[in-house]
C-alpha cells in the first residue's frame, strides 16, 4: 500500500473516534519521561493540540518532580521521601509552588502556544480549584484533597483554551499551600468535570502481568478485578496508589481511565483515535 493510501486509511480510522469524543472532556496527567525528553514533550503537545482542534475538551494536569528535585539540589536543600511521598517542609513547599505554578506551568503553556495551541495556565489555588487539608504530620505540607472547584477550568474550556493545571492546593485548615499527588489531582478533577476519559502518562507500558516482560501487558481491566490483582502481586509498589486513583475516578463517574506509556511518541493519539489501544484501560464491570 502506498504511503498516501496508508495516511488516508489512518485518517478514516480516526473519524468514528473523533465523532464519538467531540464535545467530550479528556483529562491528561502529564509527567515522567514524556516531560523530560524534548521529542516526547513535543509529541504530547502536538497530540493535545490536535485533539483540541477536532473539538475535544482537553485538560492537562502536570507534576514536576525532577524539576523540583533539581531546584532543591541547587539550593543545597536535602529532599527526604516518606512512604514514597516527598517530605515537604516550608522551604520545599516554597520551591514546589515556585517551580510547579511558575516555571513548569508557564513553560508548558508557552510550548503549547508556540505549536499553535491556545493554552492558559492555572494552579490549584486559582479560584480554590483544589482545596486540601494536611494529609499527615509525618509528610509535612502534603495535602489531601477535600474539594474541587472546576469552574476556573470550565471557564477556560468555554473560552476555547487548553487549561494547563499545576497540582498545588489551597490549604483550607491553615494559611498555607499544599503539595498534592498529581495522579490524585487529575483523577479528582476528571470526576468534577464529568470527563469521558482520564489518561495517565507513565514511564511503563501499562500494567504488566510479569513486570520483567513487556509482552504481558494487560490491555483491559474491570475495576472489580483490581483487589485480586493487588492480592496476587500483579499490581504492586507505586502502581497501587496509581491504580486506586483510576478506580476512584471511575467510581466518581469517569467512563474510562487509560494508563499509557509516555515514552511512546503520540501514545495519546494512538490510544484515543485508532483501533489499536497500546496501554491498559480500566472500566466499570459490564452490565
Amino acid at each position: 500500500m502506498s504511503s498516501h493510501a496508508q495516511q488516508a486509511r489512518t485518517l478514516i480510522e480516526a473519524l468514528p473516534y473523533i465523532q464519538k469524543f467531540t464535545g467530550k472532556t479528556v483529562v491528561v496527567k502529564y509527567g515522567g519521561n514524556a516531560m523530560i525528553s524534548d521529542e516526547l514533550r513535543r509529541a504530547v503537545m502536538s497530540d493535545i493540540i490536535l485533539l483540541h482542534l477536532v473539538g475535544i475538551r482537553v485538560v492537562m494536569v502536570h507534576g514536576g518532580g525532577p524539576e523540583i528535585s533539581e531546584m532543591l539540589q541547587r539550593l543545597n536543600h536535602t529532599t527526604e521521601f516518606v512512604d514514597g511521598l516527598r517530605y515537604t517542609d516550608e522551604t520545599t513547599m516554597d520551591v514546589v509552588q515556585a517551580v510547579l505554578c511558575g516555571k513548569v506551568n508557564k513553560n508548558l503553556v508557552a510550548q503549547l502556544n508556540r505549536l499553535g495551541g491556545q493554552a492558559i495556565g492555572l494552579c490549584g489555588m486559582d479560584g480554590e480549584l483544589f482545596q486540601a487539608e494536611r494529609l499527615d504530620e509525618k509528610y509535612g505540607l502534603v495535602g489531601r484533597i477535600t474539594g474541587v472547584n472546576p469552574a476556573p477550568v470550565e471557564n477556560a474550556l468555554l473560552s476555547g483554551y487548553i487549561p494547563v493545571v499545576s497540582t498545588v492546593a489551597q490549604g483550607m485548615d491553615a494559611d498555607t499551600a499544599y503539595n498534592i499527588n498529581a495522579d490524585t489531582a487529575a483523577a479528582r478533577l476528571a470526576e468534577a468535570l464529568h470527563a469521558e476519559k482520564l489518561i495517565l502518562l507513565t514511564d511503563v507500558r501499562g500494567l504488566l502481568r510479569d513486570p520483567a516482560d513487556e509482552e504481558t501487558l494487560i490491555h483491559e481491566i474491570h475495576t472489580a478485578e483490581v483487589p485480586g490483582l493487588i492480592a496476587d502481586g500483579v499490581i504492586s509498589g507505586g502502581m497501587i496508589p496509581k491504580m486506586q486513583c483510576c478506580v476512584d475516578a471511575i467510581a466518581g463517574g469517569v467512563e474510562r481511565v487509560h494508563i499509557l506509556d509516555g515514552r511512546i511518541p503520540h501514545s495519546i493519539l494512538i490510544e484515543l483515535l485508532s483501533d489499536r489501544g497500546i496501554g491498559t484501560m480500566l472500566k466499570q464491570e459490564d452490565c
